[in-house]
């Protein structure tokens, strides 16, 4: 006897499998993240985006330099005098 086999079923048959393999895989992540006792270590200076002062700093000189504003971000109109 000879079987015949269907190529869709085939393929859905892999599908299947590769959809079940991706959501158990993605499940098995969910559970990760960062636990109560080491939140103390990402807080710490170190770890935030803008650690470095002199970076900082240096940022802030261009941004008002290029807007021409005096008195920073905290305050209203620019260095044309128009509030």
């Amino acid at each position: 006897m000879i079987t015949i086999i269907n190529p869709v079923s085939s393929f859905h048959r892999r599908f299947q499998y590769l959809a079940l393999v991706s959501v158990l895989l993605l499940a098995s992540c969910s559970g990760l993240g960062v636990k109560p006792w080491q939140r103390d270590i990402h807080a710490e200076a170190e770890m935030a985006m803008d650690a470095d002062s002199l970076d900082i700093a240096v940022d802030a000189h261009i941004y008002f330099s290029k807007e021409a504003s005096s008195g920073g971000q905290g305050f209203a109109g620019g260095g044309c005098g128009c509030n």
